[in-house]
């Protein structure tokens, strides 16, 4: 019997791209670097901030340079990370509906930690019961540490973990958690293969957790 679900945030629950875009193309514009489409930031995500940046830079640039243009990125979405953000089509109704089950709700993300905490508590307020982001000690997904964490969090016995890309597919594999993969998000369906299951409409998720 499952008795919490732990989801990925951007893409998952969040369409966050429009506004890490925004913030990815104002910390390049900083150093005069060329901006990114929305498809390349699209590309670029889900391995945390950090990660966003080393790829969105030139590959000429300097280490000290990716350093500042990260810290700046991170100043700017901080202050900007609600402006067009907002969560996927039935998602808020998918989460109450778990909740009305006795279902735990965690969130593990590799957006930094207090973005995370920050972006659950405005669009899920009640509804997550442990939000998890990226620490710099802390291993970053598809490593579980996270993960195992927020089970530490929930009191959880029997989980299953949602999202939607293959650093996800890999998480819950690490974790050894039934995986249920989500297509509305920031990668293709291709990019899911692995997981155990693959959805294109977000009330599947009660379906699938029903029959387990």
């Amino acid at each position: 019997m499952i008795d919490a679900v732990i989801f990925d945030l951007d893409g998952t629950l969040l369409n966050t791209l429009e506004d890490l875009k925004n913030s990815t193309n104002f910390a390049l514009n900083e150093f005069g670097f060329p901006k990114r489409s929305l498809k390349e930031v699209r590309c670029f995500v889900g391995n945390g901030v950090r990660k966003l940046i080393e790829r969105a830079v030139p590959k000429d640039c300097d280490k000290n340079t990716t350093e500042k243009c990260l810290e700046i990125f991170k100043k700017h979405y901080s202050e900007n990370m609600y402006n067009n953000t907002a969560p996927y089509d039935s998602i808020v109704q998918i989460l109450s509906i778990l909740k009305e089950n006795n279902l735990k709700i965690g969130v593990v993300s590799n957006k930094f930690d207090s973005a995370v905490k920050e972006l659950c508590e405005k669009y899920f307020k009640n509804l997550v019961d442990a939000a998890i982001g990226q620490y710099d000690d802390v291993p970053k997904k598809p490593a579980p540490d996270g993960v195992f964490k927020a089970i530490k969090e929930l009191g959880a016995k029997n989980c299953v973990y949602v999202g939607d890309s293959e650093v996800d597919v890999q998480t819950a594999k690490n974790s050894n958690l039934p995986c249920i993969g989500v297509t509305w998000g920031f990668r293709d369906k291709k990019d899911l293969e692995g997981a155990d299951f693959i959805i294109d409409n977000p009330y599947d998720i009660i379906d699938i957790i029903r029959s387990m």
